[in-house]
């Protein structure tokens, strides 16, 4: 490994004349603008699966559904979490989170679902959640490392996405 070297008089000197440019610096390397494009995409994902799982929430019933509720209803906390996430690092960026309801359907890389009943809910919620992941990791990957900070975001969403499509499995073994 060679020894670290950067030219700090150079980086005090840029960040001084750009500071309009907030978080982004010269050693950004990806398209901002493609990035926050992405980034609202995935923002109208996660609200839409807030959406989903508190319609789930609400009207699940039946006599496994208490436990089914609670998880559902954790998931909607976690993915209002990363919406907020998602939207506070586009404004971070320079961007506007796109929150307008109008075209959130189409924007989302999954689907808003009214099924009624139990076990329909919890696949609804599956196939969901691997849409995210597959989609979120194709994310990542095209990140690289253009943009870590946007990166370690998606990855961490990721993470949890993953956590959840697992819950589901389990809740869908259980329940079948």
């Amino acid at each position: 490994m060679n020894d670290f070297a950067a030219d700090i008089n150079k980086i005090r000197d840029h960040a001084r004349k750009h500071m309009d440019q907030g978080a982004v610096t010269a050693g950004y390397k990806a398209d901002v603008n493609k990035v926050i494009k992405v980034l609202n995409e995935i923002l109208a994902t996660e609200i839409v699966c807030v959406l989903r799982y508190k319609r789930h929430y609400f009207t699940a019933s039946g006599i496994n559904s208490d436990s089914v509720r609670a998880e559902f209803l954790q998931h909607a906390n976690d993915e209002q979490q990363h919406a907020d996430w998602l939207a506070e690092r586009i404004n971070q960026l320079g961007g506007k989170p796109n929150l307008n309801p109008e075209g959130l359907a189409a924007r989302s890389h999954t689907e808003y679902s009214e099924v009624s009943d139990l076990v329909s809910m919890i696949k609804e919620n599956l196939v969901a959640e691997r849409i995210a992941v597959e989609s979120y990791s194709e994310v990542a990957r095209w990140l690289g490392d253009a943009d870590p900070t946007t990166r370690k975001l998606v990855e961490d969403i990721l993470k949890s996405e993953e956590e959840h499509a697992d819950d589901m499995k389990t809740l869908l073994e259980k329940i079948s």
